[in-house]
């Protein structure tokens, strides 16, 4: 009799075949749900990048034309017109100092005074030796013209005579060295008072009350009439530009932002250039009461004429690299940087000597924030600037 296989091991392996496929249908639903939750977040990222970037708020202007000064700059220090050395002119005598450093004095007036006393004794002397002289020298003259008188009767011989005359031309002489050293004497006396030979101010004061300084010791200096000037420092190939009688402007040192400035006028340029430096010096006079002082460097320029000039503001200079640069508008609202050149300053505006078209459009304000390529969107001076299109909302989005 023949074995019959029972039907269940099939019924299993069919089951089995019916889960695998079940299975694999859920996790190909599944796969399909990410996929759509992924496109879908990456949607408003594509949108974003697709957005145009956010355009600059700037101000715009045009080149002008206009006349500026042309100048020479130069360097130098401030220094005395001309400095007095005021010395002592005797010996020996203890001083007295009257004046003091930066006191402005007249001419003549009594800047020390030395002890008089052995000075006066010393010319009461010579003048009992200039009596005494003089008291011998009439004996003498009384002598010989006796003598002379006698001269024809024979009581004297002529060499009598003689000596009469020659003891009468020798009182004399002997009057003469004595009213000599009296003068001598008295000059003594006016030179214990020390007097200012011009009127100006006091710079320097080497000598101190009690002190006795010897025959020639440089007591004071003096700044004669008080007048200063600036020693400027000009390149041999300017100099033919500059004469005398044109205005200097001097910028003095001072804080930063309020630099005091001093006009200033030329009185004459030195007749030789330093070989080594290839400078010559401009002599400036400076006006009196001006807060310059003497030994002060400053700088300057000079006004030598007037060119026509293309000018733009100084705000629309933008410093990259060590280069100045404009940002140009073109077309579609974008900036172009471009590389310039610029000289003189004249107020709000600076000089662009080449690399700018006259009819170029620059960007002015909010131009220091811009790169070649943005895109800016143009306002009025009057108008307030605001903030980049589409940042109010980016910033909503991002909250």
């Amino acid at each position: 009799m023949k074995a019959t296989m029972p039907y269940q091991p099939r019924s299993a392996a069919l089951a089995l075949t019916l889960t695998l496929l079940a299975a694999g249908a859920l996790l190909t639903a599944c796969g399909g749900g990410d996929k759509a939750a992924a496109a879908k977040a990456s949607a408003p990222q594509a949108a974003a990048s697709a957005a145009p970037r956010a355009a600059l708020t700037v101000t715009t202007a045009r080149p002008s034309k206009r006349t500026l000064a042309q100048e020479v700059g130069a360097n130098g220090n401030v220094a005395a017109w001309q400095e007095a050395s005021v010395g002592a002119d005797v010996q020996a005598l203890r001083i007295d100092i009257k004046v003091n450093v930066g006191d402005a004095v007249k001419k003549g007036q009594v800047l020390a005074t030395f002890d008089p006393a052995p000075v006066q004794q010393d010319e009461a002397q010579a003048r009992a030796s200039l009596a005494e002289a003089e008291a011998a020298a009439a004996d003498a003259a009384g002598n010989a013209a006796r003598a002379r008188a006698v001269a024809n009767s024979g009581a004297l011989s002529q060499q009598q005579i003689a000596q009469y005359e020659t003891a009468e031309k020798t009182a004399q002489a002997r009057v003469a060295a004595a009213r000599a050293v009296v003068a001598a004497q008295r000059l003594r006396v006016s030179h214990t008072e020390v007097r200012a030979p011009d009127a100006g101010v006091i710079s320097a004061r080497n000598a101190t009350v009690g002190q006795v300084p010897g025959n020639g010791t440089e007591l004071f200096r003096l700044v004669r009439r008080g007048r200063l000037e600036w020693r400027a420092e000009v390149m041999a190939e300017d100099l033919p530009r500059i004469q005398p009688g044109q205005h200097a402007s001097i910028e003095l040192p001072g804080p930063p932002g309020a630099t005091p400035r001093v006009e200033g006028t030329v009185r004459q340029i030195a007749p030789t250039v330093d070989p080594k430096t290839r400078y010559a010096i401009v002599y400036v006079d400076l006006p009196a009461g001006s807060l310059a002082r003497a030994g002060m460097f400053a700088s300057g320029h000079f006004a030598v004429g007037e060119s026509p000039a293309l000018t733009v503001p100084q705000d629309a200079i933008v410093m990259r690299d060590g280069y100045a640069h404009v940002m140009l508008l073109e077309p579609g609202d974008m900036v172009r940087m471009t590389r310039v050149r610029t000289g003189r300053l004249a107020g709000d505006s600076i000089e662009v000597l080449d690399g700018l078209p006259p009819d170029a459009t620059v960007a002015v304000r909010g131009a220091a924030f811009l790169n070649d390529g943005d895109h800016v969107r143009v306002v009025s001076d009057s108008e307030p600037k605001t903030a980049p299109a589409g940042a109010a909302s980016a910033a909503a989005a991002s909250k």
